[in-house]
């Protein structure tokens, strides 16, 4: 990737806005966790076994194969136990670590967010607030039929069931057709309209309704920041673009 001198210029003043502003939304997307090697979701490298993920994500293929959806899911989450949270990852940890006003709220599902928090909250000594997770988490478990929630097990053979009412479990992450939870999309819209900076950092800028929370901040009078190492469809609204990837910007940005 070509040298940017324009993001070099953008550095010094999204550093001072975000270090001035009182309350600032963060929203990160699947290019906040490239650098961890994370497996392509889309695309022709997305593809396994022949599927693509609106093939298997869905409610209506997990009711009409769901040994077949839950190997797709141990086989990602095999993959995703292979990886580390990356400086992207640290850097917006630690720099939440340092003050408040901050809101994170990521459409990944990856939990690398959370594994940063985890451990940046052990290095200070003091929890950290945990990540909104519009997607939910592919490192989770929930029941088809009642609330039972818990981090995923290993299985074999038959997909798991629940403990408490024996239904089948599915992973708790949001299938195309699903609508978000309620409650995290919620918070994360109330965050939205009361932030003064909104930092967007690796998400094209088309998956809806995530993609509003940007649109929504800036209605009501945030600075929008982009960091991504190519074009978005936020680019045209956004006060400053910063290019390249969220590994090498982020710790840049955030001292």
């Amino acid at each position: 990737m070509p040298h940017d001198a324009t993001s070099d210029r953008n550095l010094p003043r999204a550093r001072q806005l975000l270090a001035g502003a009182s309350h600032v939304l963060v929203l990160t997307g699947a290019g906040v966790s490239a650098e961890s090697g994370v497996p392509t979701f889309r695309g022709e490298t997305g593809l396994w076994r022949n599927y693509k993920p609106e093939d298997l994500a869905t409610p209506q293929a997990f009711a009409r194969d769901p040994v077949l959806v839950w190997e797709w899911y141990a086989w990602r989450r095999g993959r995703l136990a292979e990886c580390q949270p990356n400086a992207a990852h640290f850097s917006l940890a630690r720099w939440m670590a340092s003050r408040g006003g901050v809101t994170l709220v990521t459409q990944n599902v990856d939990g690398l967010h959370h594994r940063a928090t985890r451990t940046v909250s052990a290095e200070v000594g003091r929890a950290l607030p945990d990540p909104i997770t519009l997607h939910g988490s592919i490192v989770h478990d929930r029941c088809t039929r009642c609330d039972y929630r818990a981090p995923a097990r290993a299985w074999e053979g038959a997909p798991p069931r629940c403990p408490t009412c024996a239904a089948l479990l599915r992973p708790d992450v949001v299938w195309f057709g699903e609508v978000l939870p309620v409650d995290q999309l919620a918070n994360a819209a109330r965050a939205a309209t009361a932030a003064e900076v909104c930092l967007v950092v690796g998400t094209s800028g088309v998956v809806y309704p995530a993609a509003g929370l940007a649109y929504q901040a800036r209605s009501t009078g945030a600075i929008l920041v982009v960091v991504d190492p190519g074009p978005t469809a936020l680019d045209p609204d956004a006060e400053m673009l910063l290019r390249g990837p969220a590994g090498v910007i982020l710790p840049q940005l955030l001292t």
